[in-house]
């Protein structure tokens, strides 16, 4: 019998900022920082990012493998606009392939339901978000099953037995032995543990945990975090593709230049600048190098880095058009500054001319 507990993860961008006065109910659940209970040996100076937590109640809801439970729900929000909605569900199966049902969340746990939940909070949150998202985009889960280890079990010989049956669970896949060995060695390749009877084996779409629940609760943050930024960084794509395509059409109206748009864009950089900066505050573990090295994994999975670079070629494309209009600008001041030169001059040319005349 395999038992444990699955966790939806969803992510969303509910604005493009966030008042910084601290919260102290949403949906009438208080809210507090995020605590971290080490189970290994840290620094004294580690540091930490605490995100904003709301603890829902339970919710009863049917489960993928039959029967219901209470369904745990937590909602974390960054100071960037971002909102990640965790729910986990307990699981008791008889083998590996029935786990790969649950990569489906139940109906309380499914996108519709948690949208709804997001526009409550978002309803709840409404004095504190700054230009707020209009049409929430869609969210698919990001899936992490935590397995309980047996007394005495090691992790390494464990995966090492079961790293067919893994790598088809975090792929969706119900035979194990139809993936090929490269499949098998790509998807197990990044895992992590800090004891001998613990494992995390991160993949894009799922993870899978190996270790007690306490401390899992940790890994499971991480991962909830890069996942937030993940999203934080598609909807600044989205922001600076469409700011890309305002400024062609800027360029394309040539003398009817719209100076609104450099102050839109000076805004902009203000806000980018400050999502940088905040998601690399929250990606922070000086000190826990176990849990740094997690988010490396996480970080790698989801291309955050290749992400960042994009959004950051973007907003480079963006400065190098409107500085092309900028100098387009600042090339037809100085036409119209030389031309009132010309007309002073020969103003003032015939005013000194027009007394000979006179007499």
């Amino acid at each position: 019998m395999i038992t444990g507990h699955v966790t939806w993860l969803y992510a969303f961008d509910i604005a493009h900022d966030m008042r910084r006065e601290p919260l102290k109910t949403v949906l009438g659940r208080p809210v507090e920082p995020w605590l971290q209970s080490h189970d290994h040996r840290v620094p004294r100076q580690s540091f930490f990012h605490r995100p904003q937590i709301v603890r829902l109640p339970p919710l009863e809801g049917g489960l993928p493998g039959g029967g219901s439970a209470n369904l745990e729900r937590t909602i974390k929000i960054l100071p960037v606009g971002g909102l990640s909605i965790a729910i986990t569900a307990p699981f008791s199966v008889e083998k590996f392939e029935d786990l790969v049902a649950w990569h489906e969340p139940p109906s309380v746990a499914a996108n519709t339901s948690v949208r709804n939940l997001v526009q409550m909070v978002m309803g709840d949150l409404h004095e504190y978000l700054i230009q707020p998202v209009e049409d929430l985009e869609e969210a698919d889960a990001y899936t992490v099953f935590r397995l309980d280890p047996s007394e005495g079990q090691d992790a390494g010989d464990w995966l090492q037995t079961h790293r067919r049956q893994v790598a088809a669970l975090l792929t969706q896949e119900l035979d194990s032995e139809r993936l090929c060995e490269e499949e098998v060695v790509e998807t197990v390749s990044r895992r992590l543990g800090y004891y001998k009877d613990d494992l995390v084996v991160v993949d894009w779409d799922a993870a899978l945990v190996l270790d007690r629940r306490g401390p899992a609760m940790e890994v499971l943050h991480v991962l909830e975090l890069a996942n937030l930024q993940l999203c934080e960084l598609e909807a600044y794509d989205r922001l600076l593709d469409t700011a890309i395509e305002s400024s062609y059409a800027d360029l394309g109206k040539k003398r009817r230049y719209n100076r609104n748009v450099l102050g839109n864009l000076g805004e902009l950089r203000i806000d980018l600048a400050r999502l940088s900066d905040e998601l690399t505050h929250a990606g922070k573990f000086l000190g826990d190098w176990h849990l740094a090295r997690i988010y490396e994994a996480a970080s790698a999975r989801f291309h955050l880095s290749d992400w960042q670079r994009v959004v950051d070629d973007k907003l480079k494309t963006l400065d190098d058009l409107y500085q092309m209009l900028k100098h387009d600008q600042f090339n037809r001041l100085m036409i119209i500054l030389e031309v009132i030169v010309i007309v002073i001059l020969v103003f003032e040319g015939g005013m000194a001319i027009f007394p000979l005349f006179h007499k």
